[in-house]
C-alpha cells in the first residue's frame, strides 16, 4: 500500500484503541476503592481527602486532592493507582481536550478528584471518548496542523501529539495494572 493512500488518522486513533479494547479495559474492571488507594510503600503520592496530604503542593477543587511538588523531587515517589490514574485523566487528557477539542478548561489545580474508583474509571471513560472524539474529527489533514501554543513544542504536528498522548495512555494504564496485579498477589500473599 501508497503510504499517501493510507488512512493515517484511522491508524493512529487504532494504536490506542486496540491496546485500550484488547489489555487495559477488561483489566481495570473491578477496581475496587482499597486498590485505588493503596499504598504499597510509604510516603507515596495518591489522591487524598482535602486537608489530609502532607504533600508539598496538594492541587485540586473538590474534596479531594492530588499530591504533587514543583519542582518535582528527585527521586520522584511512589505513586498510588489513584494518582495515576489522575494523572492520566487531567495532564494527559483533560488538559489536552480543552486546548485542542473545546473541552471545559481543565488543570491540576482546578479538577475535582474522585475519591472512588468507581468515580475515576467514569472520568478516564469521559476523557477518553473526548479524546477519540476529537482525534477522529482532526482527519489526515488536522494531523498535520501544528500543535500551537498550548504545548511545549509548538511547531510539532497534531500527529506527533497523538502519538505521545498514545504512548502516555499505554505507559501509566499498563502501570496501573501491574499496580493491580502487585495488590492481588500481595493480598493473597499476606491475607
Amino acid at each position: 500500500m501508497n503510504a499517501d493512500e493510507l488512512d493515517w488518522n484511522r491508524t493512529l486513533r487504532e494504536q490506542w484503541e486496540f491496546h485500550w479494547n484488547h489489555q487495559i479495559r477488561a483489566r481495570l474492571d473491578g477496581l475496587t476503592d482499597d486498590e485505588y488507594l493503596w499504598s504499597p510503600v510509604p510516603n507515596a503520592w495518591s489522591v487524598r481527602p482535602r486537608g489530609s496530604s502532607t504533600a508539598p503542593v496538594q492541587a485540586g477543587a473538590g474534596d479531594f486532592t492530588i499530591d504533587y511538588a514543583f519542582p518535582p523531587p528527585t527521586p520522584a515517589p511512589f505513586t498510588t493507582i489513584a494518582w495515576r490514574l489522575g494523572h492520566v485523566i487531567v495532564g494527559v487528557l483533560a488538559a489536552r481536550n480543552a486546548a485542542h477539542f473545546g473541552a471545559p478548561a481543565a488543570s491540576y489545580e482546578s479538577w475535582e478528584y474522585a475519591g472512588t474508583a468507581a468515580a475515576a474509571l467514569d472520568q478516564l471513560e469521559t476523557q477518553l471518548d473526548t479524546w477519540s472524539t476529537g482525534v477522529r474529527s482532526l482527519g489526515d489533514d488536522g494531523l498535520r496542523v501544528p500543535v500551537g501554543d498550548e504545548e511545549p513544542f509548538p511547531d510539532l504536528p497534531m500527529a506527533a501529539l497523538v502519538l505521545h498522548i498514545h504512548r502516555e495512555l499505554i505507559h501509566h494504564l499498563s502501570e496501573v495494572c501491574l499496580l493491580r496485579d502487585l495488590y492481588l498477589h500481595t493480598k493473597t500473599a499476606t491475607g
